[in-house]
């Protein structure tokens, strides 16, 4: 179990969602820092199977952190949980937000590992982090519910994003900012100072989520990424 969500950079560090064992080992290697394990035929937040879940976590173990999407239930929470993955993610939509009995049960299902993700089309986030954190998530994330082009940056404004990660900090929260991105957001994104930057299909080939992991894409990230973290250091 990870001993902190919060990392100590300032900068972002790079999530890739994968969709198989093979792609979680082709990311591992590439040096991608957290592996995120979910079904991209399924849309934003497609749950793949816990079996899945566990091989991954396997083949990645001691080279990457790892993340898991679960469907909105404790059952598959709990689930997801017991793969030895290190973050389980679960999708927040208005109506569930606005239910703190069952945001507890959820929570209680992963204690000290769930992940919220909030959807950019909902509107701006950052009101609902101190309500993450007293419901007792460990982190939370902005994504985008359609998978369709429409990128984070078209959806949400910086001003908006910033006060996001920057509640994310003042509670405790571990940040991450995702949606249809490309190796030319990160610059403007990671000014926001999320924990995490979460890609899928700008690091497939031929730009595609549903194809596989590009690692040379992958590679191509990080290298953006990396130089800015030494310059902040």
């Amino acid at each position: 179990m990870p001993t902190s969500p919060i990392q100590q950079d300032p900068l972002p560090r790079l999530l890739v969602s994968v969709r198989d064992p093979a792609e979680a080992e082709a990311a591992r290697l590439a040096g991608a820092d957290l592996i995120d394990a979910k079904d991209p035929e399924r849309g934003a937040l497609g749950a793949l199977d816990v079996d899945v879940v566990r091989e991954i976590v396997t083949r990645v173990s001691g080279g990457a952190a790892t993340s898991a999407v679960a469907d909105p239930t404790a059952d598959s929470v709990a689930a997801l949980s017991r793969t030895g993955v290190d973050w389980v993610k679960v999708g927040l939509g208005p109506a569930l937000r606005r239910d703190a009995a069952a945001m507890a049960v959820l929570v209680a299902a992963a204690p000290g590992r769930l992940i919220a993700v909030l959807f950019a089309e909902d509107g701006p986030a950052a009101a609902l982090v101190p309500h993450l954190a007293a419901a007792g998530f460990a982190g939370a994330m902005i994504d985008t519910a359609g998978k369709v082009g429409t990128r984070l940056p078209d959806l949400a404004v910086p001003a908006d994003l910033s006060a996001f990660t920057t509640a994310c900090r003042a509670h405790g929260l571990m940040s991450g900012l995702a949606g249809s991105l490309r190796v030319t957001d990160i610059p403007g994104l990671g000014a926001h100072r999320p924990d995490y930057l979460g890609f899928r299909g700008g690091l497939c080939r031929d730009f595609d989520r549903r194809n596989g992991i590009d690692p040379l894409r992958v590679v191509e990230a990080l290298r953006v990424l990396r130089p800015s973290r030494q310059d902040a250091a």
